[in-house]
């Protein structure tokens, strides 16, 4: 899901006429070229070993981002297409296996295919929160009017500046602190879309 999330950014900026990713070798679903060094090794290897610790109950971490260059996005809302993309598609696979839980009811997949539905959802909602580096962040910058969105985009570009350590260290304790409101949606909206 995570791999689908990312290289949909990279398919949805080559459509709309940045090649970036692709000149990349990034529009690919190996996972060895979506590997990040910090969010895919070092941020879940801390968070494993420094559970007993800080009661932190996630293992989380990301894949390296889909690059595109916003430059080469002609309209004025395709930046907003390109990082909704990635949200989008994990709606759309909730979506899939919410209906084939509900189309083949109960069995011995349903657990497998209720976490496919949880974890989509999780990501997609995680995503739009509007704090960067996160999608909702870009999707917000291009759908406030004028002047909010470039107050909102002198904020991003600050916040972007902390460097990928900081912004994962704040990212991580809003997380942490909005799980379970997050939780609680989640749980809600799973239970909408399977019927269990």
């Amino acid at each position: 899901s995570i791999i689908l999330h990312e290289v949909s950014h990279g398919y949805m900026a080559n459509w709309l006429g940045d090649p970036t990713a692709r000149l990349a070798g990034r529009l690919t679903l190996n996972p060895l070229s979506h590997i990040d060094p910090v969010g895919s090794i070092l941020l879940p290897a801390i968070l494993l070993f420094t559970q007993p610790i800080t009661g932190f109950p996630f293992l989380i971490g990301y894949a390296k981002p889909v690059p595109y260059n916003p430059y080469n996005l002609p309209g004025k809302y395709d930046e907003v297409l390109v990082a909704g993309a990635g949200p989008a598609v994990n709606i759309f696979l909730a979506l899939i296996f919410s209906g084939i839980i509900r189309f083949a009811g109960e069995g011995p997949m349903t657990e497998l295919f209720v976490l496919v539905v949880y974890i989509n959802l999780l990501l997609a909602l995680f995503n739009l929160i509007p704090v960067p580096p996160l999608d909702g962040s870009k999707v917000l910058s291009g759908i406030l009017p004028g002047p909010f969105a470039r107050a909102y985009g002198n904020f991003r570009m600050s916040f972007e500046r902390l460097g990928i350590l900081s912004g994962t260290l704040v990212i991580l304790l809003l997380f942490y602190f909005l799980f379970p409101y997050f939780s609680a949606l989640l749980i809600s909206l799973l239970r909408l879309l399977t019927g269990l």
